[in-house]
This record gives structure tokens, sequence and C-alpha cells, in this order.
């Protein structure tokens, strides 16, 4: 069983970069289990490309860790008994949270890429990573998008992309496959550390809806994720078809007047890809709503609905279009 799910892993890996046409790979290192998988996969799939592919590691200190410097050893001594280097980066920022800590490594991974051309970031992400991942998106409030954000693969750009080869596998198998592989595996004591939500999550919440409610929900709520994620996928289609039939051809607006005919989720969400298409601006979903509600109130009326620091967000009849504040 370890040999073919190693051999699906590969197989997965091998397909995506010849598809895309990727020969140069960012792979992100967390320290785990995962990540030496990852290393020990990739260097045997870059011999079978007889070193053609050009493979970076990268590593991403938060020092939040007591023992991370420790756990940094332990990247740096694997990575040299293979003759590879590590980028590390380390951030001086603390008591920020878990959720500041992801978007801070994704947006350095991101920076990173760019600037040295890299095509593919590779992360270790696995099947149970993603079944936390939902309970802590729940937890926070997300819709469909931040449920569904953890995918196998992502475009970040049209030039970069994001891998997650393991997600379809879960810790215990990852661990019995380093096992089998005689993998040096670290262990991490931040793990049990159970003020950490997601330690939290892995060790009381989980088990207990496992014990207590439903024996299978591990797999129910990946089947779940699987199915919002079809959902979401249609959503956003016909956000675009929507957004694309209703933008001004010439000026920075919308016709709100026939967005306003759809789904009330629809007309949010729509909303929300004019100011980030057009103005780089992610509103939130409480202040499209405060801007739907004040246009469904003035609805043929020339009216400034709402100002803030930088633009003047104006009604002209049905079109909703904004101005550069003036200094």
């Amino acid at each position: 069983m370890s040999a073919a799910k190693l051999k699906k892993i590969r197989n997965s890996i091998k397909k995506f970069t010849k598809n895309k046409e990727i020969n140069s790979i960012l792979v992100a290192l967390s320290g785990g289990q995962d990540s030496i998988l990852l290393i020990k996969i990739l260097e045997k799939i870059n011999e079978i490309y007889e070193k053609k592919l050009k493979i970076s590691y990268i590593h991403i200190d938060h020092q939040w860790k007591s023992n991370s410097i420790q756990q940094i050893e332990h990247i740096i001594s694997y990575s040299k008994s293979i003759y590879k280097n590590v980028i590390i980066y380390q951030i001086y920022q603390h008591n920020i949270s878990e959720d500041e800590c992801r978007k801070q490594r994704y947006h350095i991974l991101k920076q990173h890429a760019i600037k040295y051309k890299y095509k593919l970031i590779i992360t270790g992400h696995n099947k149970t990573d993603k079944i936390e991942t939902f309970f802590q998106n729940v937890h926070r409030g997300c819709g469909l998008e931040g449920i569904t954000s953890l995918n196998i693969h992502n475009e970040i750009t049209d030039k970069l992309f994001i891998l997650r080869p393991l997600l379809d596998i879960d810790k215990e198998n990852i661990y019995w496959l380093c096992k089998k592989l005689q993998l040096p595996i670290w262990s991490d004591s931040t793990n049990y550390i159970y003020r950490i939500k997601r330690n939290r999550v892995r060790y009381e919440l989980i088990p207990y809806l496992n014990n207590f409610l439903n024996n299978k929900i591990k797999s129910n709520i990946v089947s779940l994720i699987k199915h919002y994620h079809y959902e979401n996928e249609y959503i956003k289609q016909n956000i675009i078809k929507l957004y694309l039939k209703s933008k001004h051809r010439f000026k920075i607006a919308i016709n709100y007047h026939y967005i306003s005919q759809h789904n009330f989720n629809l007309q949010i969400r729509t909303i929300q890809l004019f100011y980030l298409h057009n103005l780089q601006l992610n509103l939130d979903k409480k202040k499209i709503i405060k801007i739907i509600t004040k246009m469904n109130k003035s609805l043929y009326k020339l009216k400034i609905i709402l100002e803030d620091q930088h633009f003047i967000h104006i009604l002209n009849k049905i079109w909703l279009y904004v101005e550069v504040q003036n200094k």
C-alpha cells in the first residue's frame, strides 16, 4: 500500500509539472514529517528527470516556538545529508494570531517565488490539515470561499501555481510512510500545547465527534468540502458572467440596476469583485451589504453613498462608480 501511495503522489506531481510546463519548484518546509516526505519524493522525481528540475527548499520561522532553532537545525541537517540548501526566513513579530502567521507565510512564499522566477510552490498540507482548517474556518465564520480554500492546486498568477500533493493522505499514513522509508522525523512538542486552537481541534474536538457522534466524521467532512468546492466554482462562474455583463465599458462603474435583479448573494460577491478587480479593495461583507442597502434606497438618484479616505462611492442613476478623493 505504501509503495502505491508514493507512486500516486509522484505521478500527480509529474503530471502537473508536465501539463503546466514547469521546470522550477519552490518547496515550503514546515519541518514536520510531511516536509521530510516531500523532500524524499521530489528528489526521487528529480532523479527520474535527470536533475533537470530546479528544486529549492524554503522554511519560514515565526520564532514563537521555544524549540524553533532546534527545528531549523534538524531541517538543515537533513538537507545537508542530501546535498541541498534551505532558504530560511525568520520573522521577529511576536504575539500575532495563527491566521496572521499563515498570511505572512503565503506572502513571503509568493514574493520569493516571483522574485526568483519559480513557476510552482509545493506545500506539505495533508488531509488532516484540510479537516482541521475546515473547523477553524467555520469558527471564523468563513463562507464557501474560505471553507474550500485548501485545494490540491491553485493558480496564484498566470505564471505561478501552488500544489499540495499530500492533500489526499492523512497524518497517520504520512507517519508510516516516513517510518517505511526510514526518514528522520521531527517531534514537535508545540503540537501538544492546547492553547493553540489547531491542537485543540486535532486532539479534542475531532476525537470527540468521532467517538460520540459519528465514527465517519473525517471522511464525511472531506466529502462535504469536495461538494462545497464544486458549488463554489459554479457560483464563481456566475459571478464573473454577471460582472462582465454589468461593468461599464470605459469607466470604473457597474450597473447596479442590472445586478439587483439577481440573487442577493450574487449581488454581494459581484460588487466585491468590482472593487477587488478595479481598486484592489477587499471589502468585507458587512460593508458591501451597507452599500447595497443605500443603493436600493437611492436607485435612479445621484447620491454619494459612501466616502472614505481614498475614494468617493457614488450612485448615478443605475451606475455605481468610484472617484478618487482629492487630497
